[in-house]
């Protein structure tokens, strides 16, 4: 059975995630090449920017990861499934993992279609590139 897979990108910093079974939120995760100047205004399609992304720690094993938990959910339910990466602007990061991610499936012969929501936007002022940490993520003193 071939299974069927859509990959997204998106910007938090544009609109709620979109509806996906699996939404993975990069802006805590992997640096920003918003940061860098020469690549703020590319996106993760140009090779250096994408190169970049994925030469960030952890990248490439998120992005197998990713992979793998979206085939077993794809096998166990028979069904679609649907993966949304997203980062501050959905340019750089969350291009770059879907990208992967869809090359990645693209090798199981699976049926994988590829969209980045926001790529095309403005650029986001420089005050929110970064994701709020919430205190539940904080362990209370004596804890």
């Amino acid at each position: 059975m071939t299974h069927h897979f859509r990959v997204i990108s998106f910007g938090y910093g544009h609109a709620p995630a979109p509806t996906a079974d699996l939404v993975l939120d990069l802006r805590a995760l992997l640096r920003n090449p918003h940061h860098n100047p020469q690549m703020r205004h590319r996106t993760g399609l140009e090779p250096d920017v994408y190169q970049h992304v994925m030469a960030t720690p952890g990248a490439e094993r998120l992005a197998r990861g990713i992979t793998a938990a979206a085939i077993a959910l794809a096998e166990d339910t028979g069904g679609h499934v649907t993966i949304a990466w997203g980062c501050t602007g959905g340019r750089h990061r969350s291009v770059g993992l879907a990208r992967r991610t869809h090359e990645l499936l693209h090798t199981t012969g699976a049926a994988v279609d590829l969209e980045h929501r926001d790529i095309d936007h403005d650029l986001l002022p420089a005050g929110v590139h970064a994701r709020p940490r919430p205190d539940a993520y904080t362990t209370p003193a004596g804890g």
